[in-house]
């Protein structure tokens, strides 16, 4: 099995790279259209601005490649700012247009007394509809988040997992063969690797 992780200058791509290897897969880290489009399983990772990170997929040319894995029904997983770039679009850059993989937009979270923004750190997952990347894991288990913005899906059957921080927050969706999750799954210990072994037994 080979698993293409999206390389576009984002931070945080090496620590799913180790994940996916510790779970006995190979991982490759690429940009290369070829690679990614003949691959078993692709992950979109990062940590970072929207806009910066549109306008790198753009530049290159990365947009078209991952709509065409979309097309090509290949498994699909954004993770943190991965999952915010599959929407349309984002509060932290109002102007830029997202992948538009999925209806929903990205928003700030809100102001309120005693929560730090950025939500960095552990939160329990609630599961409002039943999710492959969830299978065998039990709700109220803890996985960690690192971000500032949300996403709030316009459809609401495809939240496979919400978690409570000032406000709902959809933490992971999935659709067909896409999903994504808020949280970090590969620093999410026991809990998390089990996530991405479950995103890996998918078939596509």
């Amino acid at each position: 099995m080979m698993v293409a992780i999206i390389d576009y200058d984002a931070g945080n791509i090496k620590s799913v790279e180790k994940a996916v290897a510790l779970l006995g897969q190979e991982a490759v880290l690429t940009r290369d259209r070829k690679e990614i489009l003949v691959a078993d399983h692709v992950i979109l990772p990062g940590v970072g601005n929207f806009g910066d990170a549109m306008e790198k997929l753009h530049r290159y040319g990365l947009v078209s490649v991952i709509r065409e894995t979309a097309e090509k029904k290949i498994p699909f997983l954004g993770i943190c700012l991965g999952l915010q770039l599959m929407f349309e679009s984002s509060e932290e850059a109002p102007s830029v247009e997202g992948l538009g993989l999925l209806p929903g937009k990205i928003v700030r979270i809100p102001d309120a007394e005693g929560l730090k923004i950025p939500h960095i750190g552990w939160n329990s997952l609630t599961f409002p509809n039943a999710g492959r990347l969830f299978e065998g894991i039990a709700e109220g288990s803890y996985v960690y988040f690192v971000h500032s913005y949300y996403l709030r899906a316009d459809d609401p059957q495809i939240v496979a997992a919400a978690t409570e921080y000032g406000t709902t927050i959809h933490a992971s969706v999935e659709r067909d063969n896409l999903f994504a999750c808020q949280f970090h799954p590969e620093k999410s210990s026991e809990t998390g690797l089990k996530i991405l072994q479950n995103f890996l037994n998918i078939k596509a």
